[in-house]
């Protein structure tokens, strides 16, 4: 009987963490085809006009994309070394960033630009 209980709560736990994925917003849509682990970077390929690629998946790669910044303003993309986001507002002092795998989330928030290695316009 515990196996059974068991096996029965594994397979709710694997359909439910499917379902969650698959939820996840891409380029408008909802899918998570090719959805690496750590996936700030491929969130950030379906924000751009055009996807520039799954080499884009690695954060560090947008040092590479469309031109340099000159630093941090709305709309430039923000590029660390394990992460990437776009800056969209600037309050209190502080840069606002959205960013997919922000504990594990997309999120919006004031965030440090310290470490920052990029500052990119697309």
């Amino acid at each position: 009987m515990m196996r059974i209980l068991m096996t029965a709560l594994a397979a709710f736990c694997f359909i439910g963490s499917s379902a969650e994925a698959r939820l996840l917003p891409y380029a408008g849509g909802s899918h998570n085809a090719g959805r690496p682990g750590a996936w700030c970077g491929w969130y950030m390929r379906g924000q751009v006009g055009s996807d520039p690629g799954p080499t884009y998946n690695l954060a560090r790669s947008w040092v590479h994309y469309g031109s340099d910044a000159g630093g941090p303003s709305v709309g430039a993309i923000v590029v660390w070394r394990h992460h990437v986001g776009r800056i969209v507002g600037h309050a209190n002092g502080q840069w606002i960033v959205e960013s997919g795998n922000d504990a594990h989330a997309i999120r919006t928030r004031p965030r440090s630009l310290a470490g920052a290695i990029a500052f990119r316009q697309a």
